[in-house]
């Protein structure tokens, strides 16, 4: 794994956690629920590629 995705992701998460404070203090709660799910699909997207080989490293040692 990479340190650059680790770093993207984090920063994500910064970004996505400081946001919805800011729209929960200003009761804008719908619109925090919509970054914090826009934020999650954005770091499964980024990850898809490494849980690919996850699973196939896991059916390697398995043999299935």
């Amino acid at each position: 794994m990479d340190i650059g995705l680790i770093l993207r992701v984090a920063g994500i998460g910064i970004l996505v956690t400081v946001t919805c404070q800011i729209l929960s203090k200003a009761g804008r709660d719908e619109q925090a629920l919509l970054v914090t799910l826009t934020g999650m699909i954005l770091v499964l997207l980024m990850l898809i590629e490494q849980i690919g080989t996850l699973i196939s490293a896991v059916q390697a040692v398995f043999g299935l």
